[in-house]
């Protein structure tokens, strides 16, 4: 065992080499002074000559003036500005707590910072020297040469609207004094202030005429007033369209300075109208402008004064909701008092964890919660222990596998819950005598345990897997798992070039050390990058039918064939409807848990629809399995036990839905829905002088307890029933559910799987019978006892389920609330209309009546008794034509067969309609 252990040991896996490569030495850089001083070679190369290190001197020394001057200057236009935006705030104060590292990295960015701000400081003085200039050669005419020589530039340029330049500079001086600006909305600002010069200029220019002499631009807008206006430059209609769309420039490059989107102009309005009057902002008025979608809106990203309005503009409940996110779990110590602390600071996202978790695929790794904490409850006032949230690391190996998901836990809610969850879907409807019918409370069904997420055996269950995996030297690693009521997955992570079949080829290994040998490997679990382990659980949990009906989603939905299911492996509430199945075949060995798979339904369409909405047509040929149900008023007809009459029911099934078809192509609908709702608001009638009356249909699902029973006894009548039913059925709101304990082929027919696309499979004695019911292997697999496998309708792949439960006194206790409200209304016709019908019909004809009435009129009219051409008129086999002439001889049409020769004709052309009445059970006068 020891040398099995070390052998792959010499293999390093993914994590040994992520830990040695994040060991590797990197050389050292080394990082130039921040006073940007130069070296010795760069020092020499400037003493040559001796004269051009003066002059590099010099330049640095008025440069050092300059910058001393515009700091002086900018110093007088920051006086009472907010002190994040001041260049020297406190380092002793912010670096409290903080590592020496940390404390080096911020005494560096404010280095960088200080550089940045005495940059903007000499720009911003440079404008306004430049804006004095212009204001004395525009405005007075004086200068000297300097002056006239700007003036004379900026004229020719932009006309007169080189009047309003000066202010402009001095304006964005004083931006560049008081705010940094952001960087990254240089070209945005550029852009938007382009629109705005071109827009002016050019409506400067249409406003004094359009002039083309040199002296008048000058006097107009300049020259690059000129060019904006000259496509209008025609008088009339030319110039108003001139004005709108010069306008509309101005307008846009104004809201793309601003960055106001379009919806938030009537907002940016009221504000400016309130700064104008000098109203102040009602915090609850004015909504928080929107973040870009993944950019993070914090103070080191924005101006200071973009963060101080934003957080004016902040409503303030949601300051109100950001101080009760701080929980005792995000601190590491109480804070002070919610009285003492100041205002909230602007929220931090923290950036995306790249590392899996439990739960989570690779393509969605999860978001930390943000959080909003006071701007001084990141340090400790007595500055022992920082008291900002810590935020989760992503585990690694058994500590992610084994880590729970708060999400995962769907426990049961209080009584008081359910019950005013049940009172809230109570319907109430009116039948035709004018009763009321209320559907039972979801107070009457039971509520189940807690469903647990992670216990010891987990685990153990991890540790077996993962040391399989190192005996046999496999690169995988289990990363996660999911705790459902019966089994357990164990999510896989394969490593570089390892092959998926390595791992199945270890199932039986795997077995042997979970010491459990029902386990079930997916590859991959779909959806996901990864192999799946199905372990089954040590202590099995029962899932309650209560439980399922009292689901969120389920209450929400209102349509009355929803029925439960059960739970799935990773923990949520599976149900269905029949009416997108369209049809259900329920399969599994005895113990499996078939039958409670069928009463969970039933007692789902009994608590969630009324006797108007659903009808049922039950079959039970065991007698004992649906005797609870007797007089419920959902059903068509009582209980059927008997195979045969359950043959005919399922014939009269058949009649009601080519009826319904006819009601729909007759009022040219094309689903029962929309005949019923143009019924009940009054859309469609009946033709005049009719004596039906359109009436709403209502759904019919017919439950067959044991298909292998009625197939025993009218196999050909049942297959043809079904076949018809399951093919074109679904329109007309008719839905069959069947199900067997012997799923067979002679049983599960290739043309009733064809047309029953949804199949619910429970534990089977073989392989072979999983293939049957679901044409893939994996229900041998299964444990019982409601452990199951469903393929829903146009799914590719099965979920695992534990079926729901519902005990006999829950039954029991619905039923009775259903039968004392209205009496069963049995349509005596289904037992009856189709068995009278075929009463005087010959057994041996079965469902070959019409094709054999067929063949005897082909026979008799051509006087020719030969098989061959049955088969090329009818387009027949040939067991199917010779069965055709053994059925014509019996009635004396034909003779007996002469080998290969022809059979003589024996009825003449004149007996044909006596022949076809006695094939029919009719009498011949």
């Amino acid at each position: 065992m020891a040398a099995a252990r070390q052998a792959p040991a010499s293999k390093p896996t993914r994590r040994s080499n992520a830990r040695a490569g994040s060991g590797t030495s990197r050389p050292r850089t080394t990082r130039k002074p921040a006073g940007g001083g130069s070296s010795p070679e760069s020092a020499r190369a400037t003493e040559i000559g001796g004269f051009p290190k003066l002059v590099i001197g010099f330049f640095r020394s008025l440069l050092f003036v300059w910058n001393a001057i515009a700091q002086a200057v900018a110093g007088l236009f920051r006086v009472g500005a907010h002190p994040a935006i001041l260049p020297d705030s406190s380092l002793e104060e912010s670096s409290r707590g903080k590592s020496a590292a940390e404390i080096a990295d911020d005494a560096l960015a404010r280095e960088l910072s200080k550089g940045r701000a005495q940059h903007r400081d000499a720009i911003g003085l440079l404008l306004i020297v430049v804006a004095a200039v212009s204001a004395l050669g525009v405005w007075m005419e004086t200068g000297g040469a300097l002056g006239r020589g700007v003036a004379n530039a900026q004229l020719w340029a932009l006309g007169g609207v080189a009047a309003f330049l000066p202010i402009v500079l001095v304006a964005i001086a004083l931006r560049l004094f008081r705010s940094a600006g952001d960087p990254e909305a240089f070209g945005r600002l550029a852009i938007g202030w382009i629109c705005v010069l071109i827009g002016v200029v050019g409506l400067f220019h249409l406003g004094f005429g359009s002039p083309t002499a040199t002296d008048d631009i000058e006097r107009a807008g300049g020259v690059l007033g000129s060019v904006a206006a000259r496509p209008f430059d025609g008088g009339g209609a030319l110039v108003a369209l001139g004005v709108l769309v010069l306008g509309a420039v101005v307008i846009f490059g104004l809201l793309v300075v601003t960055g106001t989107p379009v919806r938030m102009v009537p907002e940016r309005l009221h504000e400016l109208r309130a700064w104008l009057l000098g109203q102040p902002l009602e915090a609850d008025d004015v909504q928080a402008e929107p973040v870009p979608r993944g950019h993070a809106a914090s103070p080191d990203e924005m101006d200071p004064d973009e963060a101080a309005s934003v957080r004016l503009r902040r409503p303030a409940r949601r300051r109100q909701s950001a101080k009760r996110s701080v929980t005792d779990e995000d601190l590491a110590e109480p804070t002070a008092e919610p009285e003492t602390q100041p205002e909230p600071e602007v929220r931090k996202r923290a950036p995306r964890t790249s590392g899996r978790k439990f739960g989570l695929t690779k393509n969605a790794a999860p978001e930390v919660a943000t959080t909003e904490l006071p701007a001084e409850s990141a340090l400790d006032p007595e500055g022992d222990e920082a008291l900002s949230p810590v935020l989760p690391q992503p585990k690694k190996g058994a500590e992610a596998a084994t880590s729970a998901n708060p999400e995962f836990v769907q426990g049961p809610p209080s009584k008081a819950a359910l019950d005013a969850k049940a009172a809230a879907i109570v319907k109430r409807t009116v039948g035709d005598d004018g009763a009321e019918y209320v559907l039972p409370s979801l107070a009457n069904l039971s509520v189940g345990a807690e469903h647990k997420t992670h216990t010891q055996a987990n685990d153990d269950a991890i540790a077996a897997i993962g040391d399989v995996f190192e005996q046999f030297g496999v690169d995988a690693d289990v990363v996660g798992f999911t705790r459902g009521p019966t089994v357990t997955r164990y999510e896989v992570e394969l490593g570089p070039s390892v092959k998926v079949s390595k791992v199945k080829q270890l199932q039986d290994n795997i077995a042997y050390a979970v010491a459990n040998s029902a386990i079930r490997i997916l590859a991959p679990i779909p959806g996901r990058s990864a192999v799946g382990i199905e372990v089954p659980n040590s202590d099995r949990e029962y899932v309650i039918l209560g439980d399922v009906l009292r689901d969120a989603n389920t209450v929400e939905d209102k349509h009355p064939l929803l029925v439960a299911l059960g739970k799935d492996v990773e923990g949520k509430f599976v149900t269905e409807n029949i009416a997108k199945t369209p049809h259900l075949l329920v399969a599994g060995a005895t113990g499996g848990g078939k039958s409670s798979a069928i009463n969970s339904m039933l007692v789902s369409l009994l608590m969630r629809a009324t006797p108007d909405d659903v009808r049922l047509i039950l079959v039970d040929p065991k007698m004992v399995e649906m005797t609870p149900y007797e007089g419920i008023p959902h059903l068509v007809t009582p209980i059927i036990t008997d195979p045969k009459k359950a043959a005919t029911a399922l014939v009269w099934l058949v009649e009601e839905m080519e009826q319904r078809y006819q009601d729909m192509q007759a009022t040219r609908v094309r689903h029962i829905d929309d005949f019923n709702r143009k019924v009940r608001s009054g859309e469609i009638a009946t033709p005049p002088g009719s004596e039906r009356e359109y009436k709403p249909y209502p759904y019919i699902v017919a439950i067959v307890d044991e298909l292998a029973d009625l197939m025993m006894v009218a196999p050909r009548d049942v297959e043809d029933a079904i076949v018809r039913i399951t093919a074109k059925a679904r329109a007309a709101g008719i839905h069959l559910v069947l199900a067997t304990q012997r799923p067979s082929t002679d049983v599960v027919t290739g043309l009733i799987k064809t047309n029953v696309p949804s199949r619910l499979a429970f534990t089977t004695s073989s392989g072979t019978d999983s293939r049957v019911i679901l044409d893939q292997n994996g229900a041998e697999k299964l444990t019982g006892k409601g452990d199951g496998l469903y393929l829903g309708p146009g799914a590719s792949s099965t979920i695992r389920l534990q079926g729901a439960y519902v005990d006999d006194a829950e039954i029991e206790k619905v039923v009775a609330l259903v039968k004392e409200q209205r009496e069963p209304e049995y349509r005596e016709e289904v037992l009856t209309a189709a068995a009278t019908e075929k009463k005087e019909i010959d057994g041996d004809i079965g469902g070959d009546l019409d094709i054999a009435c067929e063949a005897a009129e082909l026979i008799i009219t051509s006087q020719l008794g030969s098989t061959s051409m049955l088969q090329r008129k009818l387009r027949v086999g040939f067991a199917k034509a010779g069965r055709l002439m053994d059925i014509l001889e019996t009635r004396g049409v034909v003779g007996p067969s002469e080998g290969s020769k022809p059979r003589e004709v024996l009825a003449k052309p004149d007996d044909l309609p006596a022949v076809l009445a006695t094939l029919r059970g009719e009498s011949d006068g």
